[in-house]
């Protein structure tokens, strides 16, 4: 038998425990609980670590340890005690997760006798009938009433009892070997179901030049378990997983609640990734969406920067008019340093702009998804496309010097609407190897396969750039 199949194999039987010596099982809830730490990633999992005080007795006892996530990962499972080693062997354990629901005790009911009521309109009164179920395929029971069989009887189902290995809620259960009456237990286990994400909000003043911006965290809960007075972790980074096939989908729908929290987070590099500790414990509940302030810098410094930008394939054909009216992209540019009131590493997550207008009401200006930003980089977000400014781009010559190599001649025109002059980057990634032969403004190497101009273009007016360049790119 594999690892994977006898990790959930059934409980031994009770007669089999009475023979063997083996206590009567004992079991553990939430209530047991002395402490819980809860350390969530971006990828939708999380890592439990709770510790019970439990009475389980000496010898061989199995132990129902109840209120774990629903979407637990049980191979992922550790347990041990915390007054020694020798104290406590985990001779087996096993996942119980055959849930209480109608759908399973008429399952579970194939072939036994049970009871039907119908509510008899005419008399005023409900009605019982002796029924016994034959089969239970695709939601719909085959029963006999009556000396005769029948499908789609209308009525209630009541069952003489529930069938033993069905569980209120999925169950871990141990058969363990104690030599303490009572024992501090350390269980650690992975589940599904768990995420959290980054969002913040940047609110940029008058002059366009600085904002405040502060940061939240969004973390959901969806995990099938509570966890009341937790220490919340989160990692930010990219954890790298093996892929494991999909559970049953065995969460209690609930409606989200929102919950927001007055104080922040440590940041601490952790291995390869940052780790972010919440400095007080908090409830996370299932079915919850909770907020935590994350970090706030009132006055950060922000450049804005039109962009005009081109396209690789353009200097490899002849093409002539290449495209009329061309959108100019509106950036805003933020260095996360701590001189600029920031300098905490940002995790991934979603930048949603605001700016107030001349009735001093904040109006939204754009969003843009960051990704995990170091202390001391550059964050870059795009805003949308300018209205006002627009851009013509034109191949005025092209010539082929060989099969890999190109001489074309070019020429921008960059168009103002607006009552103010502004400043526009033309942004070419020529690629391959290039050289500029004229121009009619100084061009930047940015990199290898860049260059750009930096363009002011009057208030109401427009400005032409033009260029020639020879590339080879084989």
């Amino acid at each position: 038998m594999s690892t994977h199949k006898s990790f959930f194999t059934l409980l031994l039987g009770a007669s089999f425990l009475a023979s063997s010596g083996t206590a009567a099982a004992q079991s553990s809830s939430a209530a047991d609980r002395r402490e819980v730490s809860i350390t969530v990633y971006n990828g939708n999992f999380g890592l439990v670590r709770e510790v019970r005080d439990v009475a389980v007795g000496t010898g061989r006892v199995p132990l129902e340890f109840r209120d774990v996530a629903a979407t637990i990962q049980p191979e992922t499972v550790h347990i041990r005690s915390l007054g020694g080693a020798q104290s406590l062997g985990v001779l087996e354990q096993n996942y119980r997760y055959d849930l209480l629901t109608p759908q399973k005790l008429l399952e579970k009911h194939v072939g036994e006798k049970v009871r039907i009521h119908r509510y008899n309109e005419r008399l005023g009164r409900e009605d019982s009938f002796d029924a016994r179920i034959l089969s239970f395929v695709s939601g719909q029971p085959v029963i006999e009433m009556n000396g005769e069989v029948t499908y789609g009887f209308p009525g209630r189902f009541s069952f003489p009892s529930v069938p033993e290995n069905l569980m209120a809620k999925p169950t871990l259960v141990w058969l363990l070997d104690s030599k303490q009456a009572r024992q501090q237990l350390e269980v650690t286990y992975l589940t599904q179901g768990m995420n959290w994400k980054a969002d913040y909000v940047l609110v940029v003043n008058e002059a366009e030049t600085g904002g405040a911006l502060t940061g939240w965290v969004t973390l959901e809960n969806r995990s099938g378990a509570s966890y009341e007075n937790a220490r919340l972790k989160l990692v930010a980074g990219d954890v790298q997983r093996v892929s494991a096939p999909e559970r049953p989908d065995v969460r209690y729908k609930a409606m989200a609640a929102p919950a927001p929290a007055p104080t922040g987070f440590r940041e601490e590099a952790f291995f390869e990734y940052h780790l972010y500790t919440l400095q007080q414990p908090t409830d996370v509940r299932d079915n919850e969406q909770k907020q935590v302030a994350l970090l706030e810098a009132k006055n950060a410094r922000i450049q804005k920067k039109l962009i005009f930008y081109g396209q690789q394939y353009w200097y490899r054909g002849q093409y002539g008019q290449v495209q009329s009216n061309q959108k100019v992209g509106v950036y805003l540019d933020l260095k996360n340093s701590q001189a600029n009131g920031l300098g905490m590493p940002l995790p991934k997550g979603t930048v949603r702009v605001y700016k107030a207008d001349k009735s001093g009401s904040q109006q939204f200006i754009g969003e843009d998804a960051i990704d995990h930003t170091p202390r001391d980089e550059e964050v870059r977000i795009k805003m949308g496309e300018a209205f006002d400014v627009v851009g013509e781009r034109k191949q005025t010559r092209w010539s082929s010097l060989g099969t890999c190599s190109s001489e074309s001649s070019w020429e921008i025109e960059l168009r103002n609407h607006k009552d103010q002059a502004t400043q526009v980057e033309i942004f070419e990634p020529v690629g391959g190897d290039w050289t500029i032969l004229e121009e009619s403004h100084p061009h930047q190497r940015k990199d290898a396969n860049t260059f750009t101009f930096d363009v002011k273009v009057p208030a109401r007016g427009k400005t032409k750039v033009t260029y020639r360049v020879r590339t080879r790119w084989c």
